[in-house]
């Protein structure tokens, strides 16, 4: 009833102000919703005092009576220093309000926007990482990495060695001087004509080698291992599969160069590589090439011949770097080729094309302010974050999106801290490298992070847009996925446990059964990947019958029954049935305040708003209507008070036509006010328009769980509001009749009850009938009322009439 009548604004300043806007949010709280406050209870006062319901205000907006409040003491100095702390606080709330750090417990349309306005923060902060994610790469990566492996990978000699053909140290060499030396240096055009580079080798024409390749082979120390006592007169010499510890540090051969002397991890400023069999120490003896091919094949002649590679080596890397400057990429490439104890040769390779050099082009400018903008919203973050620590202290981290919140910052702290190291490497090493063109560049150590931190971006990437469930949770919908996964987590982890135990044991079983023929199962955690593969479809079957044709197919039918007919689909069944479960509750809720709503309401604030300015305009001109000629001020103030309108309201719309100040809207004066009405008004009706239609306000009630209330249109309303008015004085009017004419009826009973007590016997046949005095108001109508009085009848009586009949006049004023 906050709202009721309120049209006596005057809407000719151009000003509004609706009783909306002070009541906030307590006047459009849906209280079908949980979580909102339950609205404010009306006192007697407004039902038996309708003379109370409402009072002036200076704000022209109605308000309810409250109590009486203590007179203010002025405030104080030290009153003051709060206030401006208190002021501190709220910008500080304010810029960092979070459904953590304001008390949105008691309100859920409060929550719901702090949670929207949380969003769209997040959302501006989401499309900023993925500008600088995607930034940092370009489709132009993959064909850069493809040309270079077309041509050092799958490239042939005339012998048709390929690098992944290599199976001996003969095709090693091959390769070497065949397709390795013809790729590295492009130094003439296909018509033979010499390319304008000096000396500098142009891969493809486009990439230019960065100063010379190295070759770098490790080796293991002779008598590694022991030999049987039965072969030690045959077998000369024992190198043992590859340990760190038993490396060769000897020198051998021509000892005269850096070939043929070993070198420290340190001294070769290496690092150590993840193989295909083991993980390899960045140490070793190493042989760097020259800048021209024929340079290069008779340094790679004198290693051949003076067997550089022998029984002892292990593995042996090839490192050089390219750089194209047409897409500002660097790709760093290691050739690998590991020797195994068993004899033979296994390749491997690794190319890494990464964009070591930033901020170029202008697209590279635009990154660098988006980076910018990045670090503005991790410190935006930090801030947040150590409010909410502070205010929630340890159970703050109790919630998984909390601890999601914090790994997103520290990721990103990590990647702020490589990138200005990675910037600094750079150019140092790329100063010292154009210093001294002839040496080795170690690109791998930066292309090697520079990975690392593609992929720490691409991880956190992955958990910001995960982090979206945060701020949507406050839909029911799209919190079935976390509650089916929450309430099932018992469930499947139990089941895991028995899941597992199978899995295991037939991978167990069949890296023992197939382990020695078949590839995929040549380790126990190759047969991990390919049991999860064969779930997927994935498998060679004619692999494992020829490995044992027995316990083969025994195993694969075995495997596909009880892992993927049974256990996999028990992991499905707990799911769906608790799927079911969650969507049967959350349809069985209430419905909560939605992002919909929020809207619908705003929708509503501002359709009302100019319903009530429409009203006031149609009471004016009902008052210009209802005047003569000539409309005195006194009639113009009591036909508006009769529709609720302020005095000072009334005074300030009369006196801005009255241009004499006489206090009389001559015939030209109404004319003016009567003009400028009707133009607002169609002003009103076209804005009201383009809002649309209302929303439906009548709905049927199909259930009997409180429903969201509606809104109803102002008139309705509007009307409605004064029905109450009336009624409530007539309510009181009735009631004080009531009370008179029970306390009269109490006085005739107590006197019946005398005369049956001395004449009980003719009390029941003669005293039936009673009359009463009529009560008369001064405005009797001549009405009459019959008044039916229940008697206690005696046992021993028999049964009759208990009621008595009284006539009385009653007027009332309805």
């Amino acid at each position: 009833m906050k709202c009721l009548n309120n049209r006596a604004e005057s809407h000719l300043s151009g000003e509004v102000e609706c009783e909306l806007e002070t009541v906030r949010n307590g006047a459009w709280v849906n209280h079908g919703y949980c979580g909102s406050p339950p609205p404010p209870a009306r006192g007697v006062s407004t039902i038996y005092g309708p003379q109370t319901l409402f009072q002036d205000s200076t704000e022209g907006v109605y308000t309810a009576d409250t109590p009486g409040r203590a007179p203010e003491e002025p405030p104080s100095s030290n009153q003051s220093l709060m206030k401006g702390r208190r002021g501190c606080c709220s910008f500080i709330k304010g810029l960092w309000g979070t459904a953590l750090t304001e008390n949105v417990s008691n309100n859920r349309e409060q929550f719901v926007r702090t949670t929207i306005r949380e969003l769209l923060v997040y959302l501006v902060f989401l499309v900023d990482i993925c500008l600088l994610t995607y930034g940092m790469t370009s489709s132009s990566t993959y064909y850069f990495t493809k040309a270079m492996t077309d041509l050092f990978v799958n490239s042939d000699a005339d012998t048709g060695v390929k690098f992944q053909s290599i199976s001996t140290m003969a095709d090693f060499w091959t390769y070497a001087q065949g397709p390795l030396l013809a790729g590295l240096y492009w130094t003439k055009w296909y018509n033979n004509q010499s390319v304008q580079g000096g000396d500098r080798s142009f891969i493809y024409y486009e990439n230019m080698l960065l100063g010379v390749p190295r070759m770098r082979q490790i080796k293991i120390k002779d008598n590694s291992c022991k030999v049987h006592q039965d072969f030690r007169d045959e077998i000369v010499g024992c190198f043992d599969v590859y340990n760190e510890k038993k490396e060769d540090e000897l020198s051998f051969g021509l000892v005269n160069g850096t070939a043929w002397s070993y070198h420290t991890e340190k001294e070769v400023k290496g690092s150590s590589y993840w193989g295909l069999l083991t993980t390899y120490s960045g140490a070793g003896y190493y042989q760097d090439l020259n800048r021209t091919r024929e340079e290069s094949a008779d340094v790679l002649k004198e290693l051949m011949e003076n067997l550089w590679l022998g029984r002892g080596t292990r593995a042996v890397f090839i490192d050089f770097s390219t750089y194209n400057a047409n897409i500002n990429m660097f790709c760093v490439i290691r050739l690998v080729v590991e020797f195994p104890a068993t004899g033979g040769a296994i390749p491997s390779y690794q190319i890494r094309t990464v964009r070591l050099i930033r901020y170029i082009s202008p697209w590279d400018y635009f990154i660098l302010a988006c980076e910018m903008i990045f670090c503005l919203f991790i410190l935006y973050y930090i801030v947040e974050e150590i409010l909410e620590l502070r205010i929630h202290k340890f159970s703050y981290l109790k919630s998984i999106w909390n601890i999601l919140d914090i790994l997103v910052i520290l990721l990103a702290l990590v990647a702020i801290i490589f990138n200005i190291f990675r910037t600094i490497k750079v150019d140092k090493l790329l100063g010292k490298l154009l210093q001294n063109p002839d040496i080795y560049p170690d690109f791998e150590f930066l292309a090697f992070w520079q990975m690392q931190y593609n992929n720490m971006n691409a991880v956190n990437l992955f958990f910001a847009w995960i982090k979206i469930f945060k701020y949507i949770s406050f839909n029911k919908t799209m919190t079935q996925l976390s509650t089916t996964l929450g309430r099932c987590a018992k469930d499947i982890l139990g089941f895991a446990i028995m899941f597992f135990i199978v899995f295991f044991a037939y991978a167990q079983l069949g890296y023992l059964l197939f382990g020695t023929e078949v590839e995929s199962f040549s380790t126990f955690v190759k047969c991990i990947f390919t049991q999860f593969r064969i779930i997927l479809g994935d498998f060679d079957y004619d692999a494992i019958d020829r490995a044992n044709r027995v316990l083969g197919p025994i195993y694969f039918v075995t495997y596909v029954f009880f892992v993927f007919f049974v256990l996999l689909n028990m992991f499905l069944a707990i799911i769906n049935d608790t799927y079911s479960v969650v969507k049967e509750e959350l349809s069985s809720q209430k419905d909560e305040l939605q992002f919909t709503d929020i809207i619908k309401q705003s929708y509503m604030k501002t359709f009302t708003r100019l319903k009530l300015k429409k009203e006031k305009i149609s009471d004016v001109q009902k008052a210009l209507q209802s005047g003569s000629k000539e409309i005195e001020f006194k009639d113009f103030r009591e036909t508006l008070k009769e529709m609720g309108h302020a005095d000072h309201e009334i005074s300030a719309a009369f006196s801005q036509f009255d241009q004499d100040g006489n206090q009389i809207l001559d015939a030209d004066e109404q004319e003016r006010m009567k003009i400028e009405l009707e133009e607002k008004r169609d002003a009103l009706n076209a804005e009201l328009n383009n809002l649309g239609e209302n929303y439906q306000t009548d709905k049927p009630v199909t259930s009997k769980e409180p429903k969201s209330p509606t809104f109803v249109d102002q008139d309705q309303f509007l009307g409605l509001s004064r029905q109450v008015v009336s009624i409530e004085a007539c309510v009181e009017n009735i009631t004080s009749r009531i009370k008179l004419i029970m306390h009269k009826l109490a006085l005739q009973e107590k006197a019946a009850g005398n005369k049956l007590a001395e004449k009980p016997s003719a009390a029941w046949e003669d005293n039936d009938l009673l009359s009463m005095n009529p009560v008369s108001d001064g405005s009797a109508s001549g009405g009459r009322i019959l008044v039916c009085v229940d008697r206690a009848t005696k046992p021993e009586m028999p049964p009759r009439k208990p009621a008595l009949r009284y006539n009385s006049a009653y007027n009332s004023h309805m």
